[in-house]
């Protein structure tokens, strides 16, 4: 026959088994003999010993690494694509009761998305738009765990490891296309250099004494760099218009 203290033990035991107590951020999902109760929590509640038993599911958002997967996109190229899923739990109960194992589910979910996704991609787009593939597979994935009460809040592509033969050709491609915006921008300065000279070249052609002036300006130049001394051919043009000046005055002083 059990004694007092003995039952007095085990009554202790059954009670302190009944009390549980959870974060702010947990829930326990309860049944009852087999049959789904809810979900409880947080803070502190009791279940009925021996007749409920209890599931915890954490409510926290939960950041899934996507293994590497190898993938061949829309253009026939083999890469290696890993990613990053952002979720967290919203309704326990389907959490726990709809499926399995949520944490594996998802996990495999969403490989099998990134290489669907990938696959239908081409190499170009996949490497610009980033962004939107990124929606597109959050999409996918919110729509298909929302059965399981999951919420998919974000998903990003990490890492495109691309094969060396096809970083060798982007490399090319790239090398070429600086060269190809360095000629065409040197070919545009030129097409802008030329046409200053040919305004230029139409002011001198109004203005005669401006190339006389600018010829002064030049020995000018010349005679304050170099001390040695430098000889110029001096156009005729440029004593034109002191001869007339001279020209002028000596007909007026005979008049």
């Amino acid at each position: 026959m059990p004694t007092v203290s003995t039952l007095v033990i085990i009554v202790v035991l059954l009670l302190l088994s009944a009390v549980k107590i959870l974060r702010e951020y947990e829930r326990g999902v309860v049944f009852r003999l087999g049959r789904l109760v809810g979900a409880r929590g947080p803070g502190i509640f009791l279940l009925i010993p021996i007749v409920d038993r209890m599931i915890k599911v954490s409510l926290r958002t939960v950041v899934m690494d996507v293994p590497p997967q190898d993938v061949i996109t829309r253009d026939n190229v083999s890469i290696k694509v890993n990613a990053v899923v952002y979720f967290r739990v919203l309704y326990p109960e389907k959490a726990i009761v709809e499926v399995e194992n949520f944490l594996f589910a998802t996990s495999q979910l969403a490989q099998t998305t990134l290489r669907s996704v990938i696959g239908q991609a081409e190499l170009d787009h996949l490497l610009a738009e980033r962004e939107r593939i990124n929606v597109e597979l959050q999409t996918i994935l919110d729509k298909q765990t929302d059965a399981w009460g999951i919420k998919v809040s974000s998903v990003e592509v990490k890492h495109v490891d691309l094969p060396q033969e096809m970083q060798r050709a982007m490399a090319k491609q790239a090398e070429a296309e600086r060269e190809r915006r360095a000629k065409i921008i040197n070919a545009e300065g030129e097409y802008q250099a030329a046409q200053r000279l040919a305004d230029a070249a139409g002011i001198i052609s109004d203005f005669p004494y401006a190339l006389q002036l600018r010829y002064l300006q030049t020995l000018r130049e010349v005679a304050a760099e170099n001390n040695s001394t430098t000889l110029f051919p001096v156009p005729i043009d440029l004593f034109e218009p002191f001869v007339k000046g001279m020209t002028k005055s000596s007909k007026s002083s005979d008049t």
